[in-house]
């Protein structure tokens, strides 16, 4: 069974989708209904919804560096990897995606590890806003660039307090 939820953030609202087992989409505020999955349920009372809201409203309080939630995004062998390397992006730090694209084995693979990062089901969690450009410049954010630039400097606000 499908569940959704809300959460209210600075970006606006986020919609949240989980299966039985684990966290599995977030969408930003104006993602194109087609994109996002099918709710059967409301899931208010979902553990693990709640658990994601308590976590990116902790999140946007500057209070949250990682997540601790059970993730299940659905992508390629390809985009899993990617994922898994941008994962590991500590928090308020950059990469970019020739780096990644080394770190995968290939630095040719710039251009697709961008498009990996794209198609990320669960941004915020799995940070890809904090994969850059080559020359440092913002580019490509399925949550546009205003959001991208609001993540990085909310988290380079927040490193800069510790």
């Amino acid at each position: 069974m499908i569940s959704t939820s809300t959460v209210l953030t600075p970006l606006g609202q986020l919609a949240l989708f989980a299966d039985d087992h684990a966290l599995f989409s977030i969408c930003f505020p104006g993602t194109r209904k087609r994109q996002r999955p099918p709710a059967r349920l409301a899931g208010d009372d979902h553990p693990l919804l709640c658990q994601a809201k308590a976590q990116l409203e902790e999140y946007f309080q500057g209070k949250r560096k990682t997540f601790d939630l059970l993730l299940c995004p659905q992508g390629t062998a390809f985009q899993q990897a990617v994922w898994t390397i941008i994962e590991q992006i500590p928090f308020g730090q950059t990469r970019t995606y020739g780096e990644i694209a080394t770190l995968l084995g290939n630095n040719n693979k710039a251009r697709a590890v961008g498009g990996a990062a794209n198609k990320n089901p669960l941004p915020i969690v799995i940070p890809c806003h904090r994969v850059i450009g080559s020359s440092g410049s913002l580019t490509g954010f399925a949550g546009g660039l205003t959001i991208k630039r609001y993540l990085l400097n909310l988290e380079q606000r927040v490193a800069g307090q510790q």
